[in-house]
């Protein structure tokens, strides 16, 4: 597939030079996906889809345009290709738009360190269907689970990305995914909650009862929950949701955003953002995960970096585009789509670790809570002001003792990261490793 991707973005290259096009980069993805779904013991859904899309992005002086398509006939991309120059010549100009120089290009990369696409042969619907069942029993043979939906699913994508300033270079990947959310109780009673993973290699995915079962006894322990007081308390947050927390962190740098001045963090370059030991490292290169990529979207080489080291903001997240607005270099986190072009975006990041477990940071917190789901979110980006709709548990002296709903969590995201306090339980599969985090002083609206 990745000779024919390579193909289709030669062509769109050759269309874009003969319509007039002064540089170009075109983009094409092949991708299969298999989804099953199945609820109450019967079979919900099944769906599957195959496709291949193309994009391209032609530039005239400082302006561009960028257009997509499904059909690679030679006419459409033809067709496409006169479209793009057609609207790169009435857009409005962008000095900052533009290729990468050929020196900056990656090169020689080795794609078989990355181990991103699984060799196995594909799972078909019936594999997928009992994988299914077998969480489904899982859950419903813990005594209260009322109803179980399970989901399984397989996907494969190939992209090979191509430009007029020489670069080439494509991969694929796969992913094999399973899941269960579990409910018990009935009526304004009813609660649920939900486990799940995926994988790179079907082979790495963990047995299906463990899913089921571990969805269903996160359900029953939501049993009875009622809205915590209001006041001031520490809040734990649990490592299903703590990346969260880093995620509005990576948001604030986001280049765009700070290039338009409209970030909370867009003076804090050099500066304190997380406590001193913290560190905040991206590292696109890790195998058999499903952010790692040897190249971004523009075809720079990414590499490891501390974004914060030793809780000192050391950069932005930054294309070339954003990098160019600032004066600055891109930091190779391009990202792109065969519809867009290309904007900043991280890869794999992990937030350093803590000493203590999660168990401790609960003895240590005394009262307040542990959240384990969040709905809602209301973030000012430019001054960090935080709210979000939470549930969890209560903690009372270092115990948990109860289930809680219907609160609200609020703070401000500048003073709260640099109170957080890491637990060790990060998980080493994910591409976000973030452990559970315990933030202290935040306001709590509850009953």
């Amino acid at each position: 597939m990745t000779a024919s991707l390579s193909d289709l973005t030669a062509r769109l290259l050759d269309a874009a030079k003969r319509a007039g096009a002064e540089a170009a980069d075109a983009l094409a993805v092949h991708g299969t996906s298999t989804t099953i779904d199945v609820r109450q013991g019967k079979l919900e859904q099944a769906e599957r889809a195959e496709g291949t899309d193309i994009g391209l992005r032609v530039l005239i002086g400082g302006r561009q345009a960028c257009v997509s398509a499904s059909d690679i006939s030679d006419r459409t991309i033809t067709a496409l290709a006169e479209r793009a120059v057609a609207m790169a010549r009435e857009a409005p100009e962008d000095p900052t738009a533009g290729l990468a120089d050929p020196s900056q290009l990656a090169r020689g990369w080795d794609l078989a360190a990355f181990d991103l696409c699984d060799p196995a042969p594909e799972p078909d619907a019936a594999a997928l269907e009992q994988d299914c069942r077998a969480v489904e029993a899982a859950a419903l043979s813990r005594k209260g689970i009322t109803q179980v939906e399970a989901s399984a699913g397989y996907s494969a994508r190939a992209m090979h990305l191509a430009a007029s300033n020489g670069f080439a270079g494509g991969y694929a990947r796969t992913s094999r995914s399973l899941s269960a959310v579990a409910f018990t109780g009935q009526g304004t009673g009813m609660e649920r909650d939900w486990a799940g993973e995926s994988r790179t290699y079907q082979s790495d995915l963990p047995a299906a009862d463990g899913i089921g079962t571990l969805a269903a006894d996160r359900a029953l322990s939501r049993a009875g929950a009622t809205k915590p007081v209001t006041g001031n308390y520490p809040v734990l947050f649990d490592e299903r949701i703590a990346s969260s927390l880093i995620g509005h962190l990576l948001s604030a740098i986001n280049g765009t955003s700070i290039a338009r001045g409209s970030s909370w963090l867009r003076d804090a370059l050099g500066q304190q953002v997380l406590p001193a030991g913290l560190s905040v490292i991206e590292d696109p290169h890790r195998p058999r995960i499903s952010s790692s990529r040897p190249f971004d979207g523009e075809g720079l080489p990414t590499q490891r970096r501390a974004i914060v080291q030793d809780g000192i903001l050391t950069g932005w997240v930054l294309d070339l585009a954003t990098a160019r607005k600032l004066g600055m270099t891109s930091t190779a986190n391009a990202a792109r789509g065969t519809s867009h072009p290309p904007s900043p975006s991280t890869s794999n990041i992990d937030l350093t670790p803590g000493t203590r477990s999660r168990d401790d940071l609960i003895r240590d917190m005394g009262t307040g809570l542990l959240v384990t789901s969040m709905i809602g979110s209301t973030i000012n980006p430019t001054t960090g002001d935080y709210s979000r709709g939470a549930a969890g548990f209560w903690v009372e002296n270092g115990t948990v003792t109860h289930p809680v709903n219907e609160c609200t969590i609020a703070g401000n995201l500048r003073d709260m990261l640099l109170r957080l306090i890491p637990a060790n339980d990060a998980r080493a599969h994910l591409s976000t490793r973030v452990p559970s985090c315990l933030i202290d002083g935040l306001t709590l609206a509850g009953a």
